[in-house]
């Protein structure tokens, strides 16, 4: 390299601390692309994308061949720049032609190229990919030989890269929710809210919506035919269950559009009726959201019983309820929705105490304990480990409330204060 002029010999260095960025940043460009942009680009036929995704099939491979050129371009330039250095000042200018090459690399040919790929990766990573595609078949014994000697290294320790090339790329549900959720503008908040709500539908049952079993409105058969008749006439529901003498005893549900007209003409009997009814349809009591919204599409079904394990009538679930989770209620106020909340003047609410945790969570921005007890009387009973007097007051999770009517068996009724929670 003596008889090489010096201005050879700069202009080499520049070309390989360049060749070296290029490296650098490409490297950080293709790794950080976001893999679901990325399919759904190379789906949509996006050539960039389509090369990028096909080297990353294979990211062993492409690490090598990124590599090699990388160091190629660094050592070369470290020999150029040693050559450089005694040219212009002997053995003392090897030292400083050493710092100055690693502050120069460092700067220009790491840190500012992968800040800039980290920032804008497709910008980076898709032109790259159309001269690593060329430059992989060009060096593929190469770099086929590195990672055979690489791979069989990692292998000592468990790890086969082969088998693990795509499992960083699922989601699990919580890490999905996150996503959702970092959507920003992406995804409207209500969207947003939705798609959560769907998430969730795995880890709750029908157990935490249904209407409890004393709640169930329904059709007695043993009741006076007239007052039957005036019931079905002003029933707020499309669907009743038809039972004979308690729930426990149903004997099918009715929807009441097969017996309007004959409710119209009066000529509804108690045959035509049974005639009219469908069997009923059970639910075991542990049975998740996600489960059970299908089972409905299957069944063509949309209300059913709740039972425990031994076949006892717990209570009712409608497709409604469940779609309701999802959505979110149809109304915005729950005094007027529910029928458990009772605004009150200092903004406190009376609240039955056979209404549900997950209701009141809901309607009262609250967060009550939902692991536990499914109604607020059986939480209130569970905490005081009694069942209280009449103007008792307590606390759950920082929020005060106070039984108002209570008998020997339960709670009945109880003010619960949502807007004194401490801030935390």
């Amino acid at each position: 390299m003596s008889e090489i002029p010096l201005s050879v010999l700069f202009g080499a260095l520049v070309l390989l601390i360049i060749l070296s960025a290029f490296f650098s940043s490409s490297e950080t460009g293709l790794m950080t692309l976001n893999r679901y942009r990325l399919r759904h680009l190379a789906q949509s036929k996006h050539k960039g994308a389509m090369r990028a995704q096909a080297l990353l099939e294979r990211p062993d491979r492409l690490i090598g061949l990124i590599l090699l050129g990388n160091n190629f371009a660094n050592i070369l330039a470290s020999s150029i720049t040693t050559v450089i250095a005694l040219r212009l000042g002997g053995q003392t200018g090897i030292a400083v032609g050493a710092g100055l090459l690693t502050l120069v690399i460092l700067i220009f040919a790491e840190v500012a190229p992968k800040t800039l790929a980290a920032l804008h990766p497709e910008r980076i990573a898709f032109p790259a990919a159309w001269i690593y595609t060329p430059l992989l078949q060009i060096l593929y014994p190469l770099v086929w030989v590195v990672n055979i000697i690489a791979n069989g290294f990692l292998r000592i320790f468990g790890i086969r890269p082969e088998l693990t090339e795509g499992d960083s790329h699922h989601l699990s549900r919580e890490e999905l929710r996150t996503v959702v959720n970092e959507a920003g503008a992406l995804i409207p908040k209500r969207h947003q809210a939705m798609l959560v709500s769907i998430l969730d539908l795995e880890s709750v049952t029908v157990e935490d919506i249904m209407i409890p079993r004393n709640d169930i409105m329904g059709i007695d058969l043993e009741e006076d035919w007239n007052e039957i008749i005036e019931q079905l006439a002003h029933s707020q529901h499309t669907r009743l269950p038809v039972y004979n003498g308690d729930i426990d005893h149903v004997v099918g549900i009715i929807h009441i559009r097969n017996i309007v007209q004959s409710l119209a003409e009066k000529k509804l009997t108690k045959e035509s009726l049974q005639r009219a009814m469908r069997e009923p349809y059970f639910i075991p009591e542990a049975t998740p959201l996600n489960t059970q919204l299908l089972n409905f599409q299957r069944q063509e079904r949309r209300i059913g019983l709740v039972v425990n394990e031994y076949g006892d009538i717990q209570g009712l679930v409608t497709l409604e309820d469940i779609l309701e989770e999802i959505v979110g209620e149809f109304t915005s106020d729950p005094s007027t929705a529910i029928k458990e909340f009772h605004l009150q003047e200092d903004g406190s609410y009376v609240v039955d105490g056979s209404a549900s945790i997950r209701d009141i969570n809901r309607w009262l921005k609250l967060k009550l304990p939902t692991d536990g007890p499914k109604t607020l009387n059986g939480l209130i009973i569970e905490y005081m480990e009694t069942i209280p007097e009449p103007g008792t007051s307590l606390k759950i999770n920082d929020y005060p409330m106070e039984v108002i009517h209570a008998t020997s068996s339960s709670v009945r009724t109880v003010k619960v204060y949502p807007k004194l929670k401490k801030s935390k």
